[in-house]
């Protein structure tokens, strides 16, 4: 009955791409911000990682590292880490772990809504971890040989709503910003672009329609209205039927102009 005009923002699973040439401790201290702020209930939040096996096991182990310091041995008893909002949820989490090879965490307290940061090691993206946003503190981890490999794993989960991607080359991260198409991101940091309201936030394709932020916000939800004001003093005869004799005329002109 009604045309509603829509912006939605949808989410997905986004990629964090992490070359040879990054800094570990600072990459690994910005993902597991990201990652895990808010207990990973954020949309645009890193849903996993793929990272060059030349780091990967050094990446990995200042990820725990960053981890510990951050939320202390324990995160449980940590007054900066989060719950998950519901029991259901919890249980939606859990089951995502089934079968996968899990390097660090894992601990669940169903009760107290607590679910420990996650590592997960992976090899391959047809289990239910890697068919799904995950929206939670698991992080799967897979390391590429080349570009190739990365290119077919962004291609598999189109248009994310957002991308990361880890580098001291220019140009390796320009390969993503030119190539792919995604809602928004960052090089060498996760999530804060989000907090820069004269930068629009929103999705692509499977992740979204429209824009909002600051001045963005006012134009997603205005209609600009285009018109013309013209004056009755020149009213050219061009624009009028009969035309045949007219465009005889404009092709001589056009011919002189030629």
């Amino acid at each position: 009955k009604f045309l509603t005009p829509t912006t939605l923002e949808l989410g997905g699973k986004n990629p964090c791409i992490i070359d040879e040439t990054a800094s570990i401790k600072v990459t690994a201290k910005r993902i597991v911000w990201g990652k895990f702020i808010n207990c990973g209930q954020t949309c645009i939040a890193p849903d996993f990682l793929i990272v060059n096996e030349k780091i990967k096991n050094k990446l990995v182990n200042e990820i725990i590292n960053q981890i510990k310091h951050i939320y202390g041995d324990d995160a449980q008893v940590s007054d900066s880490y989060g719950r998950i909002i519901s029991k259901k949820h919890i249980d939606f989490l859990s089951s995502l772990l089934n079968n996968e090879n899990i390097i660090y965490g894992g601990k669940i307290d169903s009760e107290n809504k607590y679910f420990e940061p996650t590592l997960v090691e992976i090899t391959d993206f047809n289990s239910n971890l890697m068919k799904q946003e995950i929206f939670g503190p698991i992080l799967p981890i897979y390391k590429y040989k080349d570009f190739n490999e990365i290119d077919e794993i962004i291609r598999r989960y189109k248009d994310p709503l957002a991308l990361y991607i880890f580098t001291k080359k220019r140009k390796f991260g320009e390969k993503f910003l030119n190539n792919y198409s995604f809602g928004g991101g960052a090089i060498n940091d996760t999530v804060v672009h989000i907090a820069n309201d004269r930068l629009p936030f929103g999705g692509v394709g499977n992740s979204g329609m429209g824009k909002y932020h600051g001045e963005s916000t006012f134009k997603t939800f205005s209609h600009f209205k285009p018109y013309i004001s013209k004056p009755f003093w020149i009213d050219l005869p061009l624009r009028y039927p009969p035309f045949k004799k007219k465009i005889s005329f404009l092709k001589k002109v056009l011919k002189l102009i030629e």
